[in-house]
């Protein structure tokens, strides 16, 4: 089963992303965190396959969390799912290694989107 690890302050966020991943994946475990330090111990506790990280969030933002989730593994899977659109911010996130940075609001394409990359690697597997 694929555990996929949500890191979102937002709690109807988390609830979209679960809801919209949840038709397009089977076999999937979610677990969630809701800010980046909680995602920081989750990634930890949990060992997911996958995280999907919100980049502005309190406590620890999500590039400090991938920054700190790649120096513990360097192969994580992270997808990126925010408002942040600033070119700069994205350039910064793309070279951590990120599969995707994928701009909120999410939507039945970005959805699949992110189901498409998940399925892939599970099947991958």
């Amino acid at each position: 089963m694929t555990k996929v690890l949500i890191v979102d302050d937002s709690k109807f966020s988390q609830k979209i992303t679960y809801s919209f991943l949840n038709q397009y994946l089977e076999d999937i475990e979610f677990v969630f965190a809701g800010d980046g330090e909680e995602g920081l111990h989750k990634f930890n506790e949990a060992k997911p396959d996958y995280m999907i990280v919100d980049l502005l969030m309190p406590k620890l933002r999500g590039q400090d969390l991938i920054e700190k989730v790649k120096q513990i593994d360097r192969e994580a899977k992270v997808i990126v799912l925010s408002a942040d659109v600033q070119n700069r911010v994205r350039e910064v996130v793309e070279k951590m290694g990120v599969l995707s940075f994928i701009n909120k609001p999410l939507d039945e394409k970005k959805a699949r989107e992110i189901a498409n990359i998940i399925g892939n690697g599970a099947r991958g597997r």
